[in-house]
């Protein structure tokens, strides 16, 4: 009888243990954005773009430009199932092809200005002096230029390419990080870790990279995946303005731009590329809200 009940109760205490047990932060995160249902809306999406990424690098250039005058402003049908262009063109695999530039520019212009935001947000919170100094006073005059206008000089001085989008759409972004950096920075730089690193002989790029910036990325994080889906936005802005990627290629903000002179004859052709749009920064957003929650202690209790 005793054997059982001792059998009992250590299965009682393996399962406490299993359901209490230290977890990683990273589980932790994954944990709780799993009980999100946006979040999971939000990945879900994100997983059917890059799905729709991959297809696209089998789509040839010529499937994209070749131009069939018979199929000139063909509805939506099983032979083209987002319809034509006035050129003839195939709009779904356009659609699809141009998947390829949205990401590109959506991960490429926060990846830049997210390394040069936090860099320069780095140095400038826990140096403070001067050096904060100069380089807010340079943040504030990025920020003090209108995002579109600054996007349109910087394609006008350098040229139209992805690149060069890319660039654009990333500078604008950089006073957001740069702020965001400088003042996760302020809140440790004098906690007694940094201290003890410096007590150790630790440089102060080390310090700042090893010691400081690991402890402050959680609202980096955040603005990382809200930054995604606003430059989207703005990518497909300056494309439908002109400054975009250049002609003949698919960007959806190019397609809509070129559909434009047709909105009543074949709006299907403005219709398709502005939802990929919408989906796509809806996704983004999902996805960041739910990794706020996830990070913000006060939500998870």
């Amino acid at each position: 009888m005793s054997d059982k009940v001792e059998a009992k109760t250590q299965d009682a205490k393996t399962l406490v243990k299993s359901k209490y047990k230290k977890r990683s932060q990273i589980y932790e995160i994954a944990h709780h954005m799993s009980k999100n249902k946006g979040a999971m809306a939000g990945l879900i999406i994100l997983g059917i773009m890059v799905l729709l990424f991959i297809i696209s690098l089998f789509i040839s250039w010529e499937q994209i430009t070749a131009i069939n005058p018979h199929a000139r402003f063909a509805p939506p049908s099983r032979q083209h199932w987002f319809g034509a262009d006035n050129f003839g063109r195939d709009l779904f695999l356009r659609v699809i092809f141009g998947t390829r530039y949205t990401l590109a520019i959506g991960i490429g212009s926060v990846a830049f200005a997210s390394i040069f935001g936090v860099t320069a947000g780095c140095f400038a919170g826990y140096y403070g002096g001067k050096v904060e100094d100069i380089i807010m006073r340079a943040s504030d005059v990025i920020a003090s230029i209108p995002g579109m206008l600054l996007g349109m000089v910087v394609v006008t001085v350098l040229g139209q390419s992805l690149q060069n989008l890319i660039i654009a759409v990333g500078v604008q972004s950089i006073p957001i990080y740069l702020r965001m950096t400088r003042a996760s920075i302020l809140s440790v730089r004098n906690q007694e870790f940094v201290e003890a690193a410096k007590s150790i002989g630790l440089s102060n790029t080390r310090i700042i990279f090893t010691q400081v910036l690991p402890n402050g990325l959680a609202p980096i994080f955040v603005t990382v995946t809200a930054s995604l889906g606003i430059s989207i936005i703005v990518a497909s802005s300056l494309s439908y303005l002109g400054f975009g990627v250049p002609v003949p290629h698919p960007e959806w903000g190019a397609i809509i731009s070129g559909a434009k002179e047709f909105a009543r004859l074949a709006p299907n052709l403005m219709l398709f590329p502005g939802i990929f749009i919408m989906v796509t920064v809806l996704a983004f957003n999902l996805l960041g809200d739910g990794l706020r929650d996830a990070l913000d202690p006060k939500l998870k209790k």
